[in-house]
């Protein structure tokens, strides 16, 4: 399998999302610097870049493949996984993540917990048996999961102390956020083949107004940490939200493809301010 095929399975454009939340968990943890803390954060930081997406979207293209068939997103924006070379994907996507996987077993009980958690998450989100993605509440619960135990696990990997509960909560209602709008543009695809998702369950409108409450929720939570930016950087969401409240799922895709852009945004502005207000600086 080309290795341009690995990059393009991986998402680039979602790249970030799991790196910058495992930035944030490292600069909200980091008090001090040493080759001893720079080490892992380095391989991790490699990890949660390229194996890490290749491990997420690359399950959720095996076993999305009957779905993906009859999803218009997938001819064009983004391409169906030819059925031929998914046990090869699978192996790789195996290769590329046990290594890290048992360095991660070497740092500690709730370091190891943490990243197995992201892998619980990430896998079976879209793999069987649990296959969660077609579990309404249960979809956006493990898919937020797998972002908020990576940022954990960045925090836990520097010895950030134990007052990352609350901030997880934070993570958490963003997150769920993020996937239940994702939802949306699927779900003419989903309920062709009978799935049930988050955004089948409300609909266009009721998802949008639940992302609105839980975008607000998490700013409110992070208005204790951050202060009066998280408000500010609640807007643009509000406004992308704006826009979508009267679309058809259908109708959506034009405003959805803004959606990375936006995230990638925010939090790279988030990671700016955690890391301004590290003891290092």
């Amino acid at each position: 399998m080309p290795f341009s095929q690995l990059i393009s399975i991986s998402r680039p454009r979602f790249w970030l999302y799991e790196l910058g939340t495992f930035l944030i968990g490292v600069f909200a943890g980091l008090t001090f610097l040493s080759s001893e803390i720079l080490v892992p954060v380095i391989v991790f930081a490699f990890y949660f870049l390229f194996p890490a997406n290749l491990l997420i979207y690359g399950i959720n293209d095996v076993f999305d493949y009957e779905t993906d068939l009859k999803n218009p997103k997938k001819f064009g924006y983004e391409q169906v996984l030819d059925k031929n070379v998914h046990l090869k994907t699978l192996l790789l996507i195996a290769l590329s993540s046990v290594p890290f996987a048992l360095y991660a077993l070497t740092l500690g009980l709730a370091t190891a917990g943490a990243f197995l958690a992201f892998l619980l998450f990430a896998i079976f989100y879209s793999a069987p048996p649990v296959r969660a993605k077609t579990k309404p509440f249960i979809d956006s619960f493990f898919s937020a999961g797998h972002y908020v135990a990576t940022g954990v696990f960045g925090y836990l990997l520097v010895g950030g102390g134990s007052d990352w509960l609350l901030l997880a909560v934070a993570g958490m209602c963003w997150a769920t956020a993020m996937h239940a709008y994702s939802a949306v543009p699927d779900i003419k695809a989903d309920r062709a083949v009978g799935m049930k998702t988050i955004a089948i369950l409300f609909g266009v409108k009721g998802t949008v107004l639940l992302c609105a409450i839980l975008y607000t929720t998490s700013a409110v939570i992070s208005f204790f940490f951050i202060g009066w930016v998280s408000f500010l950087l609640l807007l643009p969401y509000w406004y992308l939200l704006y826009l979508s409240y009267n679309k058809s799922s259908g109708s959506l895709m034009p405003i959805y493809k803004k959606f990375p852009y936006l995230n990638a945004g925010v939090g790279m502005i988030l990671t700016i301010i955690v890391l301004l207000q590290s003891p290092l600086l």
